[in-house]
């Protein structure tokens, strides 16, 4: 569901008046008790059933934290594809979206009726607007292989297509809450962000039917997270984009022939990155599908268009790559991290906070979240006061045990912090740890 932005914007300024209304009431002993003891929340990089395996024997440290995700209710058939793809699968987070990347990236080839990026990537946004609607590959490859204009709706892609900057327009965000060491789905709430309004009513460029391309199939290389800082991140992007590819080939391909994919690694790091666009533009690929990071996506897309391929994230939600100078050739089905901020404030409102740590990567992805959940926060009444912000410098591909989270620590115990919101990849358990072992109690 869509929630109006003045209707709850009042919701949270009341909740908050209420709140620090309380708190102005505390003693010593409840600075005491708020020093002493915090709830956590999380975002789509943590809020993982495979997250706790990087606290090994603390794994159960995690009880009790919350938090939200770019996730649209799956139906349980999409569930099932996935894991005829992979059966060990966890979680579900960005499959959709690497399912949908891949797929539109064939409807676009194909109505544009050749694989040369330049032509196709003018195709996408369209292909999620106007035009006749249609849900699967077999569909909507049918109607593109006629020349007809389509308005393709999948699976987290549902209501509203792409705006002008190749991005969705609306998004639904799950709340999730760790119950010992696992989401527990039961407690699952969904809520939707977005205005359909805001989707792009530009027309594609005309083109004409075509059966098959004379430069061959079309190629797609992954760049997703196959080690560092994400690599959470990857089976549920990985299956995604396997099961599109499987579905588009039975569906009879695109262009006459089936498209091929090629492996490739960012290592949540874009030295890896750049090395893995370097290989797949030698190898002719057409589409990148990534990088699993924001940070690793802005720094390889100036080779990926050097190289005339398209870059093609779903997961990247930085909200200031909305305005990349990307010559048309990047796109995401992740939304932007305006509307997760939005929703991850909602979140923690409920619990009624007196003093609210933020905790963020020192990079675009967390810094940019960081300060737009802050905003969030204060805009529905909650003191500047009472908020801190706090960052770290990241680690150098899987090294995530090099952050020192000490003066983080401290510095969340000598404000009296008692929410802890923390804006990272694996290595926040690290201060997850940092924080028990200060003897910080984590609340449910």
């Amino acid at each position: 569901m869509l929630i109006p932005r003045a209707t709850r914007a009042a919701t949270l300024a009341a909740c908050a008046t209420l709140l620090l209304a309380s708190s102005a009431c505390g003693n010593d002993e409840t600075n005491e008790a708020t020093t002493t003891s915090v709830r956590l929340y999380g975002t789509d990089s943590t809020m993982l059933n495979s997250f706790p395996a990087e606290l090994g024997d603390r794994a159960n440290l995690v009880d009790g934290m919350k938090g939200t995700t770019p996730l649209t209710p799956l139906p349980e058939e999409f569930k099932d594809r996935l894991l005829s793809i992979e059966p060990d699968l966890t979680s579900f987070i960005y499959a959709a979206e690497a399912y949908d990347a891949v797929l539109i990236s064939a409807l676009a080839a194909q109505l544009a009726g050749t694989t040369d990026p330049a032509a196709f990537a003018a195709q996408i946004v369209g292909v999620t607007n106007g035009g006749q609607r249609c849900e699967t590959a077999v569909d909507c490859l049918a109607l593109a292989r006629d020349g007809q204009d389509i308005e393709y709706r999948g699976i987290s892609l549902s209501r509203g297509g792409f705006t002008a900057a190749g991005e969705p327009s609306t998004a639904s965000y799950a709340t999730l809450h760790f119950d010992g060491t696992q989401i527990n789905d039961a407690k699952t709430e969904f809520v939707g962000a977005g205005f359909e309004s805001s989707a792009s009513s530009t027309p594609p460029p005309e083109t004409g039917a075509a059966d098959e391309d004379a430069e061959g199939p079309l190629v797609l290389g992954g760049l997703l997270p196959q080690t560092g800082a994400l690599v959470l991140s990857h089976p549920p992007l990985a299956a995604g984009a396997a099961l599109a590819i499987q579905e588009i080939n039975a569906a009879g391909g695109v262009l006459g022939s089936p498209v091929t994919w090629i492996d490739g690694d960012d290592g949540t790091d874009p030295v890896v990155a750049k090395a893995t666009v370097a290989s797949h533009a030698a190898a002719g690929v057409h589409v990148i599908i990534g990088a699993g990071a924001s940070g690793v996506s802005r720094a390889v897309l100036p080779d990926v268009v050097q190289a005339g391929m398209v870059l093609f994230s779903p997961s990247n939600t930085e909200a200031s790559l909305t305005d990349l100078d990307d010559e048309d050739r990047y796109f995401r089905t992740a939304p932007s991290d305006n509307l997760q901020g939005r929703a991850l404030a909602d979140v923690i409102l409920r619990d009624g906070p007196q003093q609210v740590a933020i905790v963020a990567r020192q990079d675009s992805y967390g810094e940019g979240l960081q300060e737009i959940v802050r905003s969030e926060l204060e805009q529905a009444g909650i003191d500047a006061g009472r908020i801190t912000l706090n960052t770290y410098q990241p680690p150098e591909g899987a090294e995530a045990a090099t952050v020192d989270f000490t003066s983080v620590v401290r510095e969340i115990k000598e404000t009296g912090s008692d929410a802890v919101v923390i804006i990272g990849f694996n290595e926040s358990a690290g201060l997850i740890r940092a924080l028990a072992d200060a003897g910080v109690s984590l609340r449910r």
